[in-house]
C-alpha cells in the first residue's frame, strides 16, 4: 500500500485500497503496450486518474442502480466508480463500454484480478442498445453536443449525466444549448481548478 493512496483515499476500506493498488499496478503494466493513458501521467496516476475519477461517484445519487461508463479507456472513471461501489455494498451495476477490445481485455483483466464485477461492452457507443442507465459518465470524450448525442439514448427517465470537462466547458455548454435542454451544475475539480465534473439532468432535444 503506498501512503499516496492513502492520503488520495482516506475514508475508504484497507481493502478498496489494496485493489486501487493493485489496478495502479495493472495500469503501469499494460500502459506501455496499449497507451491506456498519457505515459507522462503515470507517475502522478493516484492523482491525475484515480482521485479525479472518484470525484463522480461522489455526486451521484445514492439510489442509482445502473451506471454506464462511455469510452471507459483505461477504466476512468467507470472501474474507479465500481471500485468504490464495491467496497461500499452498493448494489448497484457498473457497466463500461469501450469499443478497442484491448482495452475491454484490460479492464476485464482488472475487474477479474480485483475481484470486482462490472459488464464490460466492447462496442461502438453508437451500435449499443439503450441501457436505461441511472447515472452516465464520461472522462475526455468527446464536446459536450457530441457527448450529449451519445449519453441520451441510454438516460433513465430522472437520470444524471457526470461529464469531466477542462477549461473550455462553458462554451461547450453553450454550444449545446443550440440542439438541447437540461439543467446543469458545474463542480470544481478537486485535482485542476480549471477543470469541472459537470451535473447534468433533465437532457432533452430542443
Amino acid at each position: 500500500m503506498t501512503p499516496v493512496l492513502e492520503e488520495a483515499f482516506p475514508n475508504v476500506s484497507r481493502e478498496t485500497r489494496e485493489r486501487l493498488a493493485l489496478y495502479d499496478s495493472l495500469l503501469k503494466k499494460w500502459n506501455p503496450v496499449i497507451n491506456l493513458v498519457s505515459p507522462s501521467t503515470l507517475t502522478a496516476a493516484v492523482d491525475r486518474h484515480f482521485r479525479d475519477s472518484a470525484q463522480v461517484y461522489g455526486l451521484a445519487d445514492l439510489d442509482w442502480r445502473r451506471w454506464t461508463d462511455l469510452g471507459s479507456g483505461g477504466g476512468f472513471p467507470g472501474l474507479v466508480v465500481a471500485i468504490l461501489a464495491a467496497g461500499a455494498g452498493h448494489p448497484g451495476r457498473v457497466t463500461l463500454v469501450e469499443s478497442d477490445q484491448r482495452k475491454a481485455t484490460f479492464l476485464r483483466t482488472v475487474a477479474r484480478e480485483t475481484g470486482v464485477p462490472v459488464e464490460v461492452q466492447a462496442s461502438r457507443i453508437e451500435a449499443l442498445p439503450p441501457q436505461a442507465s441511472d447515472v452516465i459518465s464520461a472522462r475526455a470524450l468527446a464536446p459536450l453536443p457530441a457527448l450529449f448525442r451519445l449519453a441520451h439514448p441510454h438516460l433513465a427517465g430522472n437520470a444524471t449525466a457526470l461529464f469531466h470537462k477542462g477549461a473550455g466547458w462553458k462554451k461547450e455548454l453553450d454550444d449545446a444549448r443550440a440542439e438541447w435542454r437540461f439543467d446543469a451544475k458545474s463542480h470544481t475539480s478537486e485535482t485542476s481548478p480549471e477543470a469541472v465534473v459537470l451535473e447534468v439532468r433533465e437532457l432533452s432535444h430542443v
